[in-house]
Order: structure tokens, then sequence, then C-alpha cells
């Protein structure tokens, strides 16, 4: 199965970028999420879950700017540049996961003070709640586009290996079936002429035998005898 570059991200140099990409974000996000909940419901803006949705919203937000940095520079340019995106499955999945990280560093930036100074509490929390419902709806986004294959859209990895249409047998590399032919004819090359089989190229049906070099060469026939 081929994987998109965020799936590939993911799975890659395990458990670290699962975790750094995907754990992390996402435990504080949900943080962030869970708490505004409450807040929202108690109108409680003092006390330990307050600041806990503060200290959420200022680590995720810091967070993403190294994740979307480390993204864009290190697979969204080179990629590019390259000309290896693999279909438009895969550039939805890594764009949406950029995008999910935008509206949390707004969230940031609010509780720093650099944006919405103006905003009282209710405000601000309006603002929270927006920004966290558009994180849940391109992080869901990317993670859905992440999991395709994207051969679906005619993409072919470079290592995929090609089978034949309608029967078992596996197409072997060239290389294979010309060193097989090689070592073919030299085991036919030592058999001595008065060895050959006659009559027109058969083998004697009577009492004749099998010269021993013939039995121990036995051509591939099928997938079973076909080693790879």
């Amino acid at each position: 199965m081929n994987m998109t570059h965020y799936m590939e991200l993911l799975a890659v140099n395990q458990p670290w970028n699962l975790l750094i990409f995907m754990a992390i974000p996402i435990v504080l996000a949900e943080t962030l999420a869970i708490t505004e909940l409450y807040l929202l419901f108690t109108r409680k803006f003092e006390g330990a879950i307050f600041y806990l949705n503060r200290f959420a919203g200022i680590a995720v937000g810091i967070y993403f700017i190294g994740i979307i940095y480390y993204i864009i520079t290190n697979a969204v340019i080179p990629i590019t540049k390259a000309g290896e995106w693999r279909t438009v499955i895969d550039v939805i999945a890594v764009s949406t996961y950029v995008i999910a990280g935008l509206p949390l560093i707004w969230i940031a930036f609010q509780e720093i003070g650099l944006v919405n100074k103006t905003l009282d509490q209710m405000g601000k929390l309006k603002i929270h709640a927006i920004c966290v419902a558009l994180f849940l709806v391109f992080g869901h986004i990317a993670m859905i586009a992440g999991m395709v294959d994207p051969s679906i859209l005619g993409y072919k990895g470079a290592n995929a290996h090609q089978m034949s249409g309608g029967n078992d047998h596996e197409f072997c590399h060239p290389e294979e079936h010309e060193k097989m032919m090689k070592e073919h004819q030299k085991m036919m090359g030592n058999i001595p002429s008065n060895q050959m089989p006659m009559n027109g190229g058969q083998m004697p049906m009577g009492g004749g035998q099998m010269p021993q070099q013939m039995k121990n060469w036995q051509m591939p026939m099928n997938n079973q005898g076909h080693n790879h």
C-alpha cells in the first residue's frame, strides 16, 4: 500500500514522530477544547480550569509554530520543487494539517495579548470556541486524507511490484531471467553430444535415461518455483 507524505511522516522514526506530530499537539488541543466547554457552561473565569485553559492555548499555539515551520521547510517546499506530490490526496492531507494549526496560533496570540486586546472575557472565549472548531474540522480532514491510499487516483510508487492480470504469476526483474538463462545454457553446454536428446529435440520414450545434468536442472514452470 502506498502512503501519503502525512502518513509516512507519522510512520517513520517510531515512536518519536508519532509523539511529536500527533500525540503532543492532539493532547494539548483536546485539553483546550474540554476546558473551553467547561468555561462556556460555568462562566468561571478563575481557578485551576481557567488557568489550564490558558496554558493549553498558549502551549499548543507556540508548539504549532514550530511544527508548521518544520513541515514547510523540510517537506512542502522540497516536495513541491521536486514535483513529488502523491496526487491531490497528498496535497490535501499535508496542507490541511498545516492549516489546522493556524487557529491555535491565533489563540496563543490572543492569550499573550498580541491580538483582540479590546475584547472582554466572553468575547475572547467565543474566539477560542471558533478557533477550536476550525482546528477540529481541518485536523480531521488531514487525518482522513492522510490515511487514504494515493494509488486510487493513479499514483504508482517507485518500488511498486507489478502483478500480471488474471493469473497468479509474478513478473521478476529481467536481470533474474537473464541470469537463469545463462545458467541453463551453461548446464546444456556441459552435456556430451552423444547424450543430447534425439528425435527432433524430444526425449527418447523407450529405455533411454535422462542425463544427470538435466535431472539436476529444473526450469521454473510456475510461481511455486519462481524465486525472487
